[in-house]
C-alpha cells in the first residue's frame, strides 16, 4: 500500500485524447491523480464536474488534474465531451495502475459483491512524491478540500 511520502509509481496510460500519458512527464507541476469507479454515473459525474468547475484554480497553483478509471478510451471521450471536461481521463482497462495504487477493493452494490475502484485521490508534488492521500472519498466538498491542501502546503 502506498503512503504519504512515497514516490508515486510511474505509469503510462492512454488518455481520452487517444494519446499516451506518462505520469513522470508532469514533474515540475503538482498533480491531482484521482481514481473513480465509472464514467457517467451520478457520483463520478459530480466529482468530474466539480474538478471541471475548479480547473482554473488548480491551474493557478501549477496543478494538473488526471482522472483514472477502468473505462475505455471511447467511454472517456464521451464523458469528456458530454460534460466539457478540461482535463485528461486515463483508461486503465487492465487494472495495472489501479493495482499499483491499491484502489481496487471489494464492494457491495445492490446485494452483489465485486471488485471495484474505491474513490481515491493522490496529491503528488513537483518532485513526484505523494504528499496527501484521500481514501474512501466522499464527493461533496472533496475538490475544495484538495485545492485548499495544495494552496496551504505546496505553493
Amino acid at each position: 500500500m502506498l503512503n504519504e511520502g512515497d514516490i508515486a509509481p510511474d505509469f503510462t496510460l492512454l488518455s481520452s485524447k487517444e494519446e499516451e500519458v506518462t505520469l513522470s512527464d508532469f514533474r515540475g507541476k503538482n498533480v491531482v491523480l484521482y481514481f473513480y469507479p465509472k464514467d457517467s454515473t451520478p457520483g463520478c459525474t459530480t466529482e468530474a464536474c466539480d474538478f471541471r468547475d475548479a480547473h482554473a484554480k488548480f491551474t493557478d497553483v501549477h496543478t494538473v488534474i488526471l482522472g483514472i478509471s477502468r473505462d475505455t478510451v471511447s467511454s472517456h471521450q464521451k464523458f469528456v465531451d458530454k460534460y466539457d471536461l478540461p482535463f485528461l481521463l486515463l483508461s486503465d482497462t487492465n487494472e495495472t495502475v489501479c493495482n499499483q495504487y491499491d484502489v481496487l477493493k471489494e464492494k457491495t452494490l445492490f446485494g452483489k459483491t465485486g471488485i471495484g475502484i474505491e474513490r481515491t485521490t493522490f496529491i503528488i508534488d513537483t518532485n513526484g512524491k505523494i504528499v496527501k492521500i484521500y481514501r474512501k472519498v466522499k464527493v461533496k466538498n472533496h475538490v475544495e478540500e484538495a485545492l485548499s491542501y495544495i494552496k496551504d502546503n505546496l505553493i
